[in-house]
């Protein structure tokens, strides 16, 4: 379980494949000693729960299944991607964003950016049978990152990325035209299948 508070961008190093499964090394500064990283733990990748396979000097080593890489983008990583990370949710921290599971429910294409005062209003597509997830005022994860939904429609949304964002996450760099994976809400996703019929 993570928050969606990108804890920092990493580098991906290297990105062997072999069909479609997938070992990514990413070079990553993490906290050092009691907090350090550890082997067996999980790491959201850009929104994708993975979970450390191994330790490297300034960073680690996640393998990717191919029924991850067929419906994430990770399958699009390459040596010099950056990528948001944050490790998973420890009890008793703050939760300052939301609930997130690392589990990606589809793609979201920018179809819109445009500024609004010092932030940047980025306007996404998304796969269809989503919508249903995703309100005016809810949550959503787009690469990982927790934002509020400004305003949702029928197969588009509306988040605003402020400064802070822009700067410590791969937000700052999306343009229109880029992909994201995206991550409804799971209160949402509870709320609708849960609904008496």
């Amino acid at each position: 379980m993570f928050t969606g508070l990108i804890e920092t961008v990493g580098l991906v190093r290297g990105a062997a494949r072999a069909g479609d499964s997938l070992r990514l090394d990413i070079g990553a500064s993490f906290p050092r000693g009691d907090d350090a990283l550890g082997i067996g733990d999980s790491v959201a990748v850009d929104g994708v729960c993975l979970t450390v396979s191994g330790l490297l000097p300034g960073g680690f080593l996640a393998d990717v299944m191919g029924v991850t890489s067929r419906k994430t983008l990770l399958a699009s990583l390459a040596k010099g991607s950056r990528v948001n990370l944050e490790r998973a949710l420890k009890l008793g921290s703050r939760l300052g964003g939301h609930f997130v599971t690392g589990h990606v429910d589809g793609m979201a294409r920018v179809s819109r950016s445009r500024k609004d005062g010092n932030a940047t209003l980025l306007t996404f597509r998304h796969d269809a049978g989503l919508s249903s997830y995703i309100v005016t005022t809810g949550s959503v994860a787009v690469n990982g990152a927790s934002l509020t939904v400004c305003d949702a429609g029928a197969r588009e949304f509306t988040v605003s990325i402020v400064p802070h964002t822009a700067e410590n996450t791969t937000l700052g760099r999306i343009r229109v035209g880029d992909e994201a994976n995206l991550e409804c809400d799971i209160l949402a996703k509870y709320v609708k299948e849960r609904r008496p019929s």
